[in-house]
């Protein structure tokens, strides 16, 4: 692809995605987009087919961003399990106390196709979100710890919950709890069996 052609295909995603996580996908339109982007809806269609797959592009080309890192999390996770997980949960303090914080684009993506199951830009989203929870798994397996991927599982739940609870209720105050919670999952003193609720509970 010439120089100038890879130059409006990058600018047109760089444009959709600011204005897909600001507005979602259903408000933000393609004449925006084109407009945001200095092109021509004719051009934006020769770069794009449609808005559907326009919005798969611009996950994929994130998805793609994120793992260009050695970490995709955006901190260093190395050493004993629970330092692990401080990193990482004290990450995502810190992540969602910024102004204006909008959660995962992938998840809130996702959430907004739920009834769209065949959506290009699902399958992407799910691609993103194993690739995260396979990502700790490793991490977690290098640390040493048995059942790396149902600890990952636990950890990821963890995440995800915090994330959309925060952007419900507008309270960053569940990422600290959601550590909380991670941290006594990999309490030393926890017995190797998975916590058990109550069977009245």
């Amino acid at each position: 692809m010439p120089r100038s052609a890879r130059d409006t295909r990058q600018k047109i995603l760089r444009e959709a995605h600011r204005l897909f996580r600001r507005s979602g996908f259903f408000r933000a339109g393609i004449d925006e987009i084109a407009a945001a982007s200095h092109v021509t809806k004719r051009t934006l269609y020769h770069h794009f087919e449609s808005k559907d797959a326009l919005l798969a592009a611009v996950l994929l080309a994130q998805h793609d961003e994120v793992f260009a890192n050695a970490d995709p999390y955006g901190v260093r996770l190395s050493g004993t399990p629970r330092q692990i997980v401080d990193a990482l949960f004290d990450k995502l303090v810190e992540w969602s106390a910024t102004p204006h914080w909008a959660g995962s684009g992938f998840t809130r993506l996702a959430m907004e196709l739920a009834d769209l199951p065949g959506h290009p830009a699902r399958t992407i989203a799910h691609k993103h979100k194993a690739a995260l929870q396979h990502y700790l798994t490793e991490v977690l397996a290098a640390a040493g710890l048995e059942h790396p991927g149902e600890r990952a599982k636990e950890l990821f739940v963890l995440i995800e919950g915090a994330m959309a609870l925060i952007l419900i209720h507008g309270d960053p105050s569940y990422a600290q709890t959601a550590a909380t919670a991670a941290r006594r999952l990999f309490d030393p003193t926890r017995t190797s069996e998975a916590i058990r609720l109550p069977s009245d509970a």
